[in-house]
């Protein structure tokens, strides 16, 4: 028998996520069965789209039920392995993250062909579930042109630092805002064209008119509230607005009041647009093709926050909320 440690939902939070809502388990797992395998997991992720699980309502995804393991991205290594295709060794995706170890069917795993200089944990962030989402919603959404000027919100995160460096890629130029002056200053270091800290620039609409005099063709919604007003305000005729998150919005317990100007949308043609990244899966391979391209060629960086230990898992997914990332989250183990 292998003991796991695993993390639990305690209580559904209210608000924003607290300590007292998880909880540190144990539990004994068996050998594996036929056509299962034993993994010990080497890095879990921990992403903003869990806060929906944690509601007891339905959504594209199934709730977290009470007392149970969480669910999420994780890369492990085999460690025993009674089906055919994986062995001992074999480094593999899954979404049996919040937990040390654990036993599955090989068919719920991806075997991953690790390129040489790439760590693992790549897989997990920048080629993993975070980029794809970024490159996919960036390119099959907003389709930006040569010259395009694109907005980006929360841009120092998991998904906006890839969102603003593809762009730069495609020729765009760049508005991007994030919540420190550490984070601006890495973004800048990226090239981006433009940098705003949204906590100390004082107006919000007056940092972006100012980058962005001519408007916006492309606006990155990771954010909503706010920024979601400014996007619609410097927005040009027949500009995109890709939906991809509202964190501000997550932990709110009244319903959060929308744009005031959505009456613009009209006015000004525009195309509002959500997106969950299951949509793009068969997109996989051009992704990962194009995006390893990009980082061979040392054009894309990104950056990781890592926490230990599986204990830290709801501290790290705590601090999504506050700002405590830069670039991915990721729990070792």
């Amino acid at each position: 028998m292998t003991t796991s440690r695993e993390i639990c939902l305690a209580s559904r939070p209210v608000g924003m996520p607290a300590a007292e809502n998880f909880a540190v388990a144990s539990r004994e797992l068996a050998a594996p069965g036929p056509g299962e395998v034993l993994v010990e997991n080497k890095f879990i992720s921990v992403d903003p789209y869990m806060r929906g699980r944690m509601y007891d309502r339905p959504s594209y995804v199934p709730p977290f039920q009470i007392s149970e393991a969480l669910q999420g991205g994780a890369i492990g290594v085999v460690v025993e392995s009674n089906a055919e295709g994986l062995k001992k060794g074999d480094i593999v995706s899954s979404m049996f993250g919040w937990r040390e170890t654990f036993v599955a069917p090989a068919a719920a795993l991806e075997k991953l062909d690790v390129p040489g200089g790439i760590p693992m944990e790549s897989f997990l962030g920048v080629l993993g579930m975070p980029g794809l989402t970024a490159w996919a919603g960036l390119t099959q959404i907003g389709k930006p042109k040569s010259g395009d000027v694109v907005f980006v919100s929360g841009a120092a995160g998991a998904v906006g630092s890839i969102v603003a460096q593809v762009a730069k890629l495609k020729g765009c130029t760049v508005v991007a805002s994030a919540g420190s002056d550490d984070k601006c200053e890495w973004l800048k270091s990226l090239g981006i064209d433009h940098v705003i800290n949204y906590r100390t620039c004082g107006n919000l609409l007056a940092a972006v008119q100012a980058a962005a005099p001519k408007g916006i063709d492309i606006y990155f919604d990771n954010v909503g509230g706010e920024h979601l007003e400014v996007a619609i305000e410097v927005a040009r005729p027949f500009a995109r607005l890709i939906e991809c998150g509202m964190i501000s919005a997550y932990n709110d317990t009244e319903p959060t009041p929308g744009p005031r100007n959505l009456i613009q949308i009209v006015g000004k043609s525009l195309t509002m647009r959500g997106f969950i990244v299951m949509e793009f899966a068969g997109l996989r391979s051009e992704f990962i093709a194009e995006m390893s391209g990009w980082i061979r060629a040392g054009k894309l960086k990104w950056q990781e926050t890592v926490l230990e230990g599986i204990e830290n898992a709801p501290e790290a997914f705590i601090g999504l909320f506050e700002g405590k990332n830069t670039g991915k989250m990721l729990v070792k183990l």
